[in-house]
């Protein structure tokens, strides 16, 4: 898979952060944990699927600009 590029990252209001790119999440021991272009990530934390959303924070009320 492609590595580099320009990532965008979008922050939707009350929403997780929305990556598009060439996107790659490492564990801390630098293992490749995933690696695909598009993902959305938990901001709230009460995704049972972290570090990616579930769309928990609709529930949870989560707000953030």
């Amino acid at each position: 898979e492609e590595t580099g590029g320009k990532l965008v990252i979008k922050r939707p209001k009350d929403g997780p952060l929305l990556l598009s790119g060439n996107v790659t999440l490492m564990t801390a021991a630098g293992r490749v944990a995933w690696r695909g272009t598009k993902c959305a990530l938990c901001r709230c934390g009460q995704s049972k699927n972290k570090p990616f959303c579930d769309g928990s924070h609709k529930d949870a009320g989560f707000q953030a600009e």
